[in-house]
């Protein structure tokens, strides 16, 4: 089969694939507007009818395809992530992205053959480009989530602020909402919202840690549910609170400068392969043309392009120490 027609295959393929995740987050994203309209008639007073599907049953007429990819909640998992990046991209925007990266990747891998072969080289290549934007929502997300972490501390100094000047806690996140900077307003905004929609004041907190997965907030959400069932002076438990995640926060910074070293090492022993190489391709051009040529050298080369990978995760994995 040429390098054309397993394009094209893996390109069939892999739209298949993204068409079923976007049907399947298309039913999760009808759901979710349910289950809103009916805790708005709930807020207003009305009663929401239950109806009994008895004909049609979208368990059962699903295919075995989109079972499985329910089964796995992959499109529920990035819908999450996506909305924890506060990019405002929909997930039939990030699938739709990275079906057309594929297609430069796979040309540029049926044409260079990265791997040697035309099939793990269209295949390797197409997937590499088409991950692109979603590594980019990642790092999106990783930033607005540090973001976050750093605003924290002076949130719960001014919630604790706002209460001792006699504030109500709902009062209190109001005025929090309207005087941060994202993306802390908004988050507390979307806490206030649900409580002025009838939404516990628990279940809003809860359901901002499940928007926000930090270790603080956590610890916040922690403190403000068991204030409220046992007592106490709140204002003083966030002020110890929020001078407690700044010692973290030292002791972060400390780890970080503490383990540079070995960042920095593992960056250059994984650009240093690839800088010898292509500075040997322009001293040498013919110097890895038998290594190339050689069917034992095209194994050594995939296998070392391998090891480089694995290498640099491993060292990533060993200094990037949890604080």
């Amino acid at each position: 089969m040429s390098a054309t027609g397993i394009v094209v295959i893996f390109l069939l393929l892999f739209v298949v694939v993204m068409v079923v995740i976007a049907f399947g987050a298309n039913v999760l994203e009808a759901q979710k507007k349910k289950k809103v309209s009916e805790m708005l008639q709930t807020a207003v007073g009305q009663t929401q009818q239950t109806e009994t599907k008895v004909l049609f049953d979208a368990e059962e007429a699903a295919s075995a395809l989109i079972r499985f990819v329910s089964r796995f909640n992959f499109a529920q998992r990035m819908e999450t992530k996506l909305q924890q990046s506060g990019m405002g991209w929909s997930l039939n925007t990030l699938l739709l992205m990275m079906v057309l990266f594929t297609i430069p990747g796979a040309l540029l891998g049926a044409k260079f053959r990265v791997l040697l072969y035309p099939a793990p080289s269209i295949i390797a290549a197409a997937i590499v480009t088409g991950m692109l934007p979603y590594m980019y929502m990642l790092r999106k997300r990783t930033k607005r989530l540090a973001a976050f972490e750093e605003q924290f501390p002076e949130a719960l100094e001014f919630l604790s602020r706002a209460m001792r000047a006699g504030h109500a806690f709902s009062i209190a996140l109001e005025m929090l909402s309207e005087e941060s900077p994202q993306p802390l307003a908004g988050e507390f905004r979307e806490v206030f919202n649900e409580c002025n929609l009838g939404l516990p004041v628990e279940v809003a907190l809860r359901n901002m840690t499940e928007r926000m997965p930090l270790l603080d907030l956590n610890f916040f959400v922690a403190a403000v549910l068991l204030q409220r069932e046992t007592g106490g002076n709140l204002a003083e438990i966030l002020t110890n609170l929020a001078h407690v995640i700044r010692e973290r926060f030292k002791l972060k910074g400390q780890v970080r400068s503490a383990s540079a070293h070995g960042r920095m090492t593992g960056t250059i022993l994984t650009l240093m392969p690839v800088i010898l190489m292509f500075g040997m391709l322009a001293v040498a051009p013919g110097y890895l043309q038998s290594m190339v040529s050689d069917p034992l050298g095209q194994k050594l080369i995939v296998g070392v392009i391998i090891g480089i990978i694995l290498g640099h995760f491993t060292i990533r994995k060993i200094v990037n120490i949890k604080v």
